[in-house]
């Protein structure tokens, strides 16, 4: 298999065939991604898919393609979808980081010395950073098992498989902790300058919010699994119900109707309002109705008809055409002006032909308004003039 000779080489690579990784990324699920399909994608150039081949981007398993695990797991990582949680980095970046620690204080050459003080530096970063990642990939691992896994025991035993995971993280979490306040403690008393005490504090305040996390997602996992054991103990209750109906044993092998019998949800039903109509010749030969029609047609001949308050009658001038010029500066307009003109802004402001008449302090505020509207599209200088009684700095356009 070839290897890349440069980074450039490598870019310029997958920058040629992004469409064909971007789709083969998506499809990472599924062997559905087909050797004519990566084909057309390329042009129907064999020989770009055998340049992908041959330099392990991707890997030819018969009639389909897949994308190498290497690859697959920096674009997993680097767009943060990944869904596999390996704590091992962690233990590996606490290894070297002891590693160096003793190599620092070993060392007696200042150059030395400071490029492993530069590595416990990465380390701890790494530490931090990866502990943060694992966090959140545990976390949305657990809301898509819980809510997209459809096998009821298997969504049970990825969830204790998470649970697990998050107990490794804490323990690691701890060793950080312990490793930074106890295990090293002449190291980060001798080397500790203001990088690393920035370095430092950062680590501290990233585990201790990634540990409170795991706290949070601890009790959320224990809810999904008490959900799941209460949703089965329904399930096997229903089957079992299920069967007895089929078998025509649910009344004999149960209490079901002692049951119904104590239990009235009829409450929680809505309320039916039954409408009775009165017959034509009741409501002619009863003197009650007669008396109940005539009470009814006093309340509707009492009610007040249309509406209680009116506004009174619009004056006759009113609507006249009545209309009112107000003369304002398009400072829009005079600024385009400015830009094109080379001139310094005050200069330009009071030398400019407004459409009116325009008094000097009218001017002097248009100036101010210019340079504090338009301040991040001018230029002010450092150098001053006098107009008058009025000092202005030196503004022109960038």
């Amino acid at each position: 298999m070839s290897t890349f000779r440069s980074i450039e080489e490598l870019v310029k690579s997958l920058e040629r065939e992004k469409e064909l990784l971007k789709e083969m990324f998506a499809k990472r699920k599924s062997l559905s991604f087909r050797y004519d399909y990566a084909l057309e994608m390329t042009e129907y150039k064999e020989e770009r898919i055998r340049y992908l081949i041959d330099y392990g981007v991707i890997r030819d398993t018969g009639d389909f393609l897949e994308m190498e695990d290497l690859y697959l797991k920096f674009f997993e990582d680097v767009l943060e979808v990944n869904e596999e949680i390996n704590v091992s980095f962690v233990q590996d970046y606490l290894t070297r980081l002891n590693e160096n620690i003793d190599y620092y204080l070993k060392e007696s050459n200042e150059k030395r010395k400071y490029n492993y003080q530069r590595e416990v530096k990465r380390c701890l970063k790494n530490i931090a950073l990866t502990t943060v990642r694992n966090v959140m990939d545990l976390k949305r691992n657990m809301d898509n098992t819980y809510k997209n896994e459809p096998n009821y025991q298997i969504k049970k035993a990825k969830l204790m498989r998470l649970s697990e995971k998050l107990k490794n993280i804490s323990l690691l979490i701890t060793k950080s902790e312990e490793l930074i306040d106890n295990q090293q403690p002449v190291f980060f008393r001798v080397a500790m300058d203001v990088q690393m005490r920035n370095v430092v504090s950062d680590v501290k305040l990233q585990l201790n919010d990634s540990y409170h996390n795991l706290l949070e997602i601890h009790r959320q996992i224990v809810h999904y699994l008490n959900l799941i054991d209460y949703q089965n103990r329904i399930f096997e209750k229903i089957r079992k119900l299920k069967y007895l109906k089929d078998q025509f044993l649910l009344e004999e092998n149960t209490t079901i109707r002692q049951v119904v019998s104590q239990r009235h949800p009829l409450w929680m039903e809505p309320q039916t309002n039954y409408r009775i109509k009165l017959s034509i010749d009741y409501l002619r030969t009863s003197d009650e109705a007669f008396q109940a029609v005539r009470k009814l047609a006093a309340q509707q001949k009492n009610r007040k008809h249309g509406p209680k308050n009116l506004a009174e009658a619009i004056p006759e001038g009113y609507l006249d055409n009545q209309s009112q010029q107000i003369d304002a500066i398009n400072l829009r307009e005079v600024y385009n002006a400015f830009t094109a003109s080379g001139m310094h802004l005050f200069g330009f402001v009071m030398n400019y032909r407004f459409r009116k008449e325009v008094p000097r302090g009218d001017k002097l505020i248009y100036f101010c308004q210019l340079a504090s509207q338009y301040a991040d599209e001018l230029n002010f200088t450092e150098s001053y003039e006098c107009s008058g009684n009025v000092e202005y700095p030196l503004i022109y356009a960038k």
